[in-house]
């Protein structure tokens, strides 16, 4: 009975206790927040940007842009002073309709880049 509930408890741990697993960083890095907020409607003088990730990101290596469709509005840059895990921008005043902050971000761990969109809509009311 005593084994029995020892190698019990070392399956529960040992997938917990593995080094190799611990000692592997992820690149995989995700949004907690943005401005716009995905699906958001906006105002005409909205005119900053940002994407907050779960770790810090390489700042000079990612990106920020604007999109409408397929067709490039505004290429952003980044400022460097912002938080590590923050891509902040101002981005001049948009006309009404809908647009996509399209983001790329490389992690400081690794070199594996990532990207996704937020859609958001610009509204004159």
């Amino acid at each position: 009975m005593m084994m029995r509930r020892l190698a019990i408890a070392f399956l529960m741990v040992a997938p917990f206790a593995s080094p190799a697993r611990a000692q592997q960083p992820s690149d995989d890095v995700h949004v907690v927040e943005s401005t716009p907020a995905a699906h958001a409607r906006i105002g005409l003088k909205s005119s900053a940007f940002f994407v907050r990730f779960d770790r810090p990101v390489d700042h000079i290596k990612s990106t920020l842009v604007i999109k409408q469709g397929d067709k490039v509005i505004e290429r952003l840059h980044p400022r460097l002073e912002s938080a590590p895990e923050v891509l902040f921008a101002a981005a001049p005043t948009l006309p009404p309709g809908n647009y996509v902050l399209h983001w790329a971000v490389i992690t400081l761990q690794g070199t594996k880049a990532k990207e996704g969109d937020i859609p958001f809509q610009v509204s004159d009311q």
